[in-house]
């Protein structure tokens, strides 16, 4: 099969490697397409320490299923399904397998961060049958590559507690950003508001129904004060670097919440005071439970309308080496750039 590797870092090459099998309780899946995860762009610089050489890398993706191992009968699962898979897998033993809590899982393997098994920046992957999540033959296949962005922020909005009639603030206009605008919006929020440096993705992100700000012009407490008339209910950082992080909380009510989702940084600082004396909660959000993904793969099947402003491009696999150098040296791409295999 033709797969994309992370030769060293800073270079991605187009390899062969032999094709997988499945094991008995496996699916094989012939790859579609794989979106280009910021976290990618991280293990392909090395910044992150969270990839290595020699890996093939890949977990936003949609395929089909191409066979079936021996003990995988009544999952419902067949050959020729257009499918994705949640990239965690569990222990299966622990409390938080049982409950499908896979995130709390301390011994679960994230396909496509750790370096093995190999994953789905390739023509096929094997994945436990349990991870696949078969997806309505009515959409386009590429909006199943958007699922796990998706369910990041379907997650976090979860974990943030965005409720009807919020005004949400979200810090970061990337592809989380991105998503985060469409799970606070799903959960009913009354507005939200991005901040985001970069001009084409304060352009998508109003496409996608936000008040996009521009943090160089002014704090963005006073922007959300003015455009809110008051502070945030809930912030969302989908950057998390010190001065965002800071940037939250000074944006939110007394007693409100602020979720860390971004992983920009492995650590920060921050204004201790202004999380007791305001009774603010900071929250994690890392990847999400089973239902999470099930949920944002159920709504992506609904096809709704504001997907196609997700994503930027797709490239051909021959490209896509020059996608991540373009991505990695900053090229001004607002939205998800998708690898595609054609499979």
């Amino acid at each position: 099969m033709r797969a994309l590797v992370l030769e060293a870092f800073g270079k991605m090459v187009v390899q062969e490697r032999p094709d997988p099998i499945a094991d008995d309780d496996e699916a094989l899946i012939a790859i579609f397409a794989t979106g280009i995860c910021g976290s990618d762009l991280h293990g392909y610089t090395g910044d992150n320490g969270r990839r290595v050489p020699g890996q093939i890398m890949g977990h936003e993706t949609v395929g089909r299923i191409a066979a079936l191992g021996a003990a995988t009968d009544g999952t419902g699962l067949a050959v020729g399904q257009l499918v994705t898979f949640n990239p965690v897998v569990p222990c299966g033993a622990c409390e938080a397998s049982q409950s499908g809590d896979w995130q709390h899982c301390a011994d679960r393997t994230l396909i496509g961060v750790h370096a093995k098994p190999d994953a789905a920046f390739a023509d096929y992957v094997t994945v436990p049958a349990s991870n696949v999540v078969p997806l309505s033959d009515g959409i386009p296949a590429e909006y199943g590559a958007l699922i796990e962005p998706l369910a990041v922020s379907f997650h976090a909005a979860r974990r943030a507690q965005v409720k009807s009639g919020d005004n949400v603030l979200i810090i970061g206009g990337g592809p989380i950003g991105q998503s985060s605008i469409l799970a606070a919006k799903r959960r009913g929020a009354a507005k939200v508001i991005v901040s985001e440096v970069d001009t084409a993705r304060r352009a998508l992100c109003e496409q996608l129904g936000a008040i996009a700000v521009d943090p160089m012009l002014s704090s963005v407490n006073v922007q959300v004060r003015a455009l809110f008339g008051g502070l945030a209910d809930v912030a969302i950082d989908a950057v998390g670097i010190t001065h965002t992080l800071n940037e939250a909380l000074a944006s939110t009510h007394f007693g409100g919440i602020v979720c860390l989702v971004g992983m920009g940084l492995p650590q920060v600082e921050l204004d201790a005071y202004s999380v007791s004396t305001a009774e603010r909660s900071i929250v994690g959000s890392f990847t999400y439970s089973d239902g999470d993904f099930r949920e944002a793969a159920q709504w992506v099947s609904d096809s709704p309308p504001e997907l196609p402003y997700l994503i930027s491009r797709m490239v051909s696999l021959a490209d896509a080496p020059e996608a991540f150098a373009r991505l990695a040296a900053h090229d001004g791409t607002p939205g998800k750039v998708l690898v595609h295999f054609g499979n």
